[in-house]
């Protein structure tokens, strides 16, 4: 869904974004957003922190308890043979 609001560049530069937008979003006070110029527009994306991603990012793999498993006995193998 594409939505378009009207805004106005204020004082130091300033943009407030809509509520409508932010709640579209999720974002809260405090959230980071990048910022860049493409084509002369101004495209703002938020910067999800990692717990953010885990809980409501999209999900591109699946892995399996035993996969975990394997995984961390590899990688406390590699310690138990090269002791720091």
């Amino acid at each position: 869904m594409s939505r378009k609001i009207k805004m106005k560049v204020g004082k130091k530069y300033a943009v407030h974004l809509p509520k409508a937008i932010v709640e579209e979003l999720g974002l809260r006070e405090g959230d980071r957003l990048l910022a860049r110029v493409e084509n002369g527009k101004i495209i703002l994306e938020p910067i999800r922190d990692p717990l953010w991603l885990a809980i409501k990012g999209e999900k591109i793999t699946s892995i399996d308890p035993e996969e975990v498993e394997r995984i961390s006995l590899e990688e406390q193998s590699k310690y138990l043979k090269n002791p720091s």
